[in-house]
């Protein structure tokens, strides 16, 4: 295997598949989840060089987070780790790089960004910020949270049902309210102290596959890492899975080191995060991201 380090200690292989690098390129079929099939290997290594380049520390700290995950321990653990590390970043040049080339944006407050609908045993969930692609607000999370506590709290909720109104499931993380944090440890603390994506995985080891995500559109981001806490997800075809938090100089930070890395391995995860680049659903039903396709 050829070797090729990309960012601090952030080394990908071309050949025969190995546990020691953050995954491996190769241009024929496979399914070792260690390796991912491109088109060009040359060109993925040239995207890739470029982007690591750009954003090199929060590279390197993704490869770590990833690198640190036990995909068998309890979630908390690793959400708690990757919050760490995200308000490292959130700290750190890159970020503030994306910030001021972003420029102020104001927050956009929508009526009920989440709805639920309680019918028989089964509480149906659904975002609501359709204008939004859905984007993950801090609204959101907050109603959210409330929506699911009600099958938290009740046992005789036997499933739960999480879906998104309008062209998209949730497009991730709503750009506007970046930056808006007091600070990085107040951020941390409210990542996890009240964290849908910590509920969503005890709702789902109660319920199994009877706590499913039903998707569509964008599912990027947050949104992607919410669905893959839950036991079930099934998308439809016209579907688009990424993990676009690198081009912020971030990494996943609603749980989707420990979601994600549990369903497709640490391997996979580091190339949708450091690539950037979108799969379909096909992609990524045979790599286990989602369970089925719908029309």
């Amino acid at each position: 295997m050829t070797r090729y380090e990309l960012a601090s200690e952030v080394v990908v292989g071309v050949g025969t598949p190995s546990d020691d690098v953050a995954f491996t390129l190769c241009e024929h079929d496979t399914d070792d989840p260690r390796a991912v099939t491109v088109a060009s290997v040359d060109e993925a290594l040239d995207e890739l060089k470029q982007r690591c380049a750009h954003w090199p520390h929060a590279a390197a700290v993704c490869v770590d987070v990833l690198r640190a995950l036990d995909v068998d321990a309890p979630a908390y653990a690793g959400v708690i780790t990757e919050s760490l590390a995200y308000s490292t970043l959130q700290s750190g040049p890159e970020f503030a790089r994306w910030l001021a080339e972003r420029g102020p944006a104001r927050p956009v407050v929508l009526p009920d960004p989440v709805q639920a609908e309680r019918v028989g045993d089964t509480l149906y969930v659904r975002f609501n910020r359709p204008q939004r692609h859905n984007a993950f607000s801090t609204d959101s999370r907050a109603a959210l949270l409330e929506a699911l506590e009600v099958a938290r709290l009740d046992p005789s909720v036997t499933e739960v049902v999480l879906s998104g109104n309008g062209p998209s499931f949730c497009s991730g993380g709503d750009l506007a309210e970046f930056g808006t944090f007091a600070d990085p440890a107040s951020a941390h603390l409210a990542r996890t102290r009240y964290s849908p994506a910590l509920v969503l995985d005890e709702l789902t080891g109660r319920l199994g596959r009877r706590c499913r995500a039903i998707v569509h559109g964008q599912v990027l981001g947050s949104g992607l890492e919410m669905a893959c806490f839950c036991g079930w997800v099934q998308a439809r075809e016209d579907t688009v899975f990424g993990l676009p938090e690198l081009g912020l100089g971030l990494i996943p930070g609603a749980g989707g080191t420990v979601s994600v890395t549990r369903r497709i391995g640490r391997w996979r995860t580091a190339w949708l995060v450091l690539s950037g680049r979108t799969i379909d659903p096909p992609t990524a039903l045979r790599w286990g991201l989602i369970d089925a396709i719908v029309r």
